[in-house]
């Protein structure tokens, strides 16, 4: 099986946003991916078997120093075979080529063996803080909180059945959750 890796490889959103669909259990979004990363991204790694996208990561950066990979995924059929950790690796060698000093990734516990020693990633301390509900992320009461603070702020962030739930209080003393399948900074 050959695999290519391009760098700012074209691809169609429908791909894209079906290929992010089976990657990250959920429904197909309805995303303009090529708009997206043309003006927001350093660049992107397209990976293909037989012409198809098969998979692809997202490198957004800061203009300087920092880049950071956003929606790694791979296709169901052609996971654990090494193609994931390529296109971090392209993406890696793209991001220092273009003056970087650092790449950046956030992910859920399950993928550490995958970040950590199949791409060579350091665990690092790192925050979060929830700026504002959108779409499927939006805000929705749960049953209790935790801690007892109840100011505006970020309280915790706990693993979820489909990705990280952030758990904070409102101004009313109300506690609220937010899902999300991959949470970036």
């Amino acid at each position: 099986m050959t695999i290519t890796y391009e760098w700012r490889g074209d691809f169609d959103d429908a791909t894209l946003n079906a290929l992010h669909a089976e990657g990250f259990d959920g429904p197909a979004p309805d995303a303009a991916w090529g708009a997206r990363v043309r003006r927001h991204s350093l660049g992107w790694v397209c990976a293909r078997h037989d012409g198809d996208l098969v998979g692809f990561v997202n490198v957004a950066w800061d203009g300087g120093g920092h880049a950071f990979l956003l929606d790694t995924v791979v296709a169901g059929g052609h996971r654990r075979s090494g193609i994931g950790a390529e296109l971090v690796a392209e993406a890696a060698r793209r991001a220092r080529e273009a003056g970087c000093a650092w790449l950046h990734v956030d992910f859920e516990e399950h993928l550490r063996p995958f970040y950590a020693d199949a791409c060579g990633f350091r665990p690092t301390a790192a925050g979060l803080l929830a700026l504002r509900p959108t779409g499927a992320h939006a805000l929705r009461p749960v049953e209790s909180g935790i801690g007892a603070d109840r100011s505006d702020r970020l309280l915790a962030v706990e693993p979820g059945a489909h990705g990280l739930w952030v758990t904070q209080s409102s101004s009313a003393g109300q506690w609220w959750a937010q899902s999300g399948g991959s949470v970036s900074l």
